[in-house]
């Protein structure tokens, strides 16, 4: 049966910290190619000023949400929708190519995007290995799905320095 990994947790605990470290260990190893999209803070100073996309296979770069974009509002956050499908959606939907899928995160910006919910729905239906960041509090139907589907770990300061290690070894094992 093919791995299936989403971690959870409070805004700031760590989530996307731990699957960037375990995308490093992964990239790093025979046979690691990983595709997907990470979320990446982008800030100003000491003051974030929104979230950024990272296409992992091709290092394109776009806004995820910041107080300018053209999207629906979340919070202080606009989304900008031709980055989220464009990169975001993208990123996931050629992520198939590779041998490890990463989608950071499924939460409400990224939900907003009838294509960036097609492209994780797709690469669910695939045969790959995933790593995935989940909102902890979502109730849409994809988030639902994840959590009946894959295994789910819950990011605590207690484990989250041990996790990089702990999901690369399981993902390494699986291969």
């Amino acid at each position: 049966m093919v791995l299936r990994i989403a971690v959870t947790g409070p805004p700031g605990i760590g989530k996307s910290t731990v699957v960037a470290g375990v995308v490093q260990k992964m990239a790093a190893s025979p046979g690691g190619r990983v595709g997907g999209v990470l979320a990446r803070d982008k800030r100003y100073k000491d003051r974030r000023i929104g979230f950024e996309l990272l296409d992992l296979a091709s290092g394109a770069v776009g806004m995820l949400a910041d107080e300018t974009g053209s999207g629906p509002q979340l919070g202080k956050y606009r989304v900008h929708p031709e980055d989220l499908d464009g990169i975001g959606a993208a990123a996931v939907e050629n992520a198939l190519k590779c041998d490890l899928i990463v989608v950071d995160e499924v939460g409400p910006m990224e939900l907003s995007s009838r294509k960036f919910v097609s492209a994780v729905e797709m690469a669910i239906a695939s045969s790959k290995p995933m790593l995935v960041v989940l909102h902890e509090w979502s109730n849409h139907r994809l988030a639902k799905k994840i959590r009946s589907t894959f295994q789910v770990i819950a990011v605590s300061r207690e484990n989250r320095d041990s996790l990089v290690e702990e999901i690369a070894r399981a993902l390494k094992a699986r291969r």
